[in-house]
């Protein structure tokens, strides 16, 4: 089985940022809506741009649960509500597509 594909369109460009995210697999496609600050952003990121935080936390929340299960808009900060070792996570997904992260 093949990994899911991640899809991004950037909506706003300003604090906070909003993207729309698609899932696509064998299954069909799910979409969603995420919300993510500049300061979660650096935080999160170690230096990587957006759209690649944005599929490290998906990968992340695809390997617990099925994308019909993930919220349909959030904030990056709820996944931390439902999977607490999500930021201390984040950076070996990051690192698992090639983005150097500076701690």
């Amino acid at each position: 089985m093949s990994a899911p594909q991640i899809s991004i369109i950037p909506l706003f460009d300003h604090d906070p940022l909003r993207f729309d995210v698609s899932i696509r697999d064998g299954g069909g496609v799910s979409r969603h809506q995420l919300t993510m600050s500049r300061a979660d952003l650096a935080r999160l990121g170690g230096g990587a741009d957006a759209e690649a935080v944005i599929v490290a936390a998906f990968r992340f929340l695809l390997e617990r649960e099925p994308k019909e299960a993930i919220l349909a808009r959030f904030y990056i900060n709820v996944i931390s509500q439902y999977f607490p070792d999500f930021e201390s996570r984040i950076g070996a997904y990051l690192q698992a597509q090639g983005k150097p992260v500076q701690s």
